[in-house]
């Protein structure tokens, strides 16, 4: 364990370590520290705890001093005079007639640089435009292009909730966000309302996401057939996910009617949950097919009528004669065809090859079970992603072990 401090340097910025010496400092100090810019002052976030050693970039950087009142008005001033360097920015590239967008301006504390954050659409060729800066300000210049969900962060604004933006407010980073949580909130699509100032979708779709995927684990899909606690079946019709009750349609006599349950009330096949679910390799499933056209990449699967591909007529006649060449022979569905017995050879490799490497993985995935109680992660049934069944044998595997079908 390591005693550090967490500071930060600008509202809702990253938080970064540093060794905090001897120095007394809590939760709300300001601090001088050395960074990769230069010399930074910065804001203590988070007072002097210990954490792990695989947590902290190394090498740790002490903290120089605890800021006086020197220091607060040298910061105050370089607010000022980032101001002043937006507007000359700003008419250098009128001047250069440059397509791009400044955002912002910053200096460093000790002077030493000032970088400039801007957005465009391509690669601009701003060369020209850093010497004269440089010429203005007698300092090393920095030009950043950042994308418009780093624009929004710096410049803020209020969303359509009437609330300050949460990136500007307190996410110190950028959460991936999918349409999939919107549809799993059951959220309108509309672009318009799920979209944040930036034009991407709201960061705060992500915040509710696994208690509404709890929730939807629970509940049975729009369509499915239950049973009620009183005996009553029918078809779902509705869901209300915060409060668990479910609309079926039920036969009352020779009449249909609606009724509310709790989720609670009714039986019917749960949803798999992320740990419990597995997908069987039968080939009549999807997922079978995936798994083998990764594991033979030159040999297709047909049935019927074939024709052979072209792997050369080498391997054309040594299919014809059954013998094996080392390669795959391609083959192709063709409808209305008459397959040749050089043909049904070549399938008939192709097949058995498949077939063996079924049977190889079901013995390795089994004898990994029996000595563990459930296959190891470096396994090839891992690596597949799928768990194996084989027809007829009554045998499945899953992520929890061996089970009887």
């Amino acid at each position: 364990m390591i005693r550090v401090i967490g500071v930060r340097f600008r509202t809702a910025g990253k938080i970064y370590f540093f060794d905090p010496l001897n120095l007394e400092i809590k939760k709300g100090d300001r601090v001088i520290v050395e960074t990769a810019r230069g010399i930074e002052f910065g804001t203590v976030v988070t007072g002097v705890t210990e954490v792990e050693e695989e947590k902290v970039v190394q090498p740790l950087k002490p903290v120089i001093r605890v800021a006086n009142q020197r220091d607060v008005e040298q910061e105050n001033a370089n607010r000022e005079k980032e101001k002043e360097a937006f507007k000359v920015c700003l008419e250098k590239i009128h001047d250069h007639k440059l397509e791009m967008k400044l955002i912002d301006a910053e200096y460093t504390f000790d002077n030493n640089k000032v970088l400039f954050y801007f957005t465009a659409d391509g690669r601009i060729d701003f060369r020209e435009l850093v010497k004269d800066l440089a010429s203005v300000f007698k300092t090393r210049i920095e030009l950043r292009q950042i994308g418009v969900r780093d624009e929004t962060k710096l410049v803020g604004g209020i969303g359509i909730c009437g609330r300050p933006l949460c990136c500007h407010s307190y996410l110190s980073d950028f959460v991936p966000v999918s349409i999939k949580m919107a549809k799993e909130q059951n959220l309108s699509l509309n672009p318009a309302k799920i979209s944040g100032v930036c034009g991407r979708l709201m960061c705060c779709l992500k915040n509710e996401e696994e208690t509404y995927e709890e929730l939807n684990r629970r509940l049975p899909d729009i369509g499915d057939y239950v049973t009620a606690a009183d005996g009553l079946k029918g078809e779902v019709q509705s869901v209300n996910v915060l409060r668990q009750l479910v609309k079926v349609v039920v036969d009352v006599g020779d009449e249909k009617e609606i009724k509310e349950y709790p989720v609670d009330k009714l039986h019917f096949r749960r949803k798999h949950g992320k740990k419990e679910k597995w997908i069987c390799r039968k080939r009549s499933c999807r997922s079978w097919s995936v798994w083998r056209r990764q594991r033979s990449r030159k040999g297709r699967r047909t049935e019927g009528r074939t024709e052979t591909g072209t792997r050369g007529k080498a391997d054309r006649a040594a299919a014809s004669e059954g013998k094996e060449t080392g390669r795959s022979v391609s083959v192709r569905k063709i409808p209305g065809s008459r397959a040749s017995e050089p043909v049904r050879a070549a399938g008939r490799i192709i097949r058995g090859r498949v077939r063996e490497q079924g049977r190889q993985v079901f013995r390795q995935t089994v004898n990994s079970a029996s000595t563990a109680g459930k296959h190891s992660p470096n396994s090839s049934l891992e690596r597949t992603g799928c768990p194996v069944h084989v027809r007829g044998a009554g045998i499945a595997m899953t992520t929890e072990g061996v089970r009887t079908t």
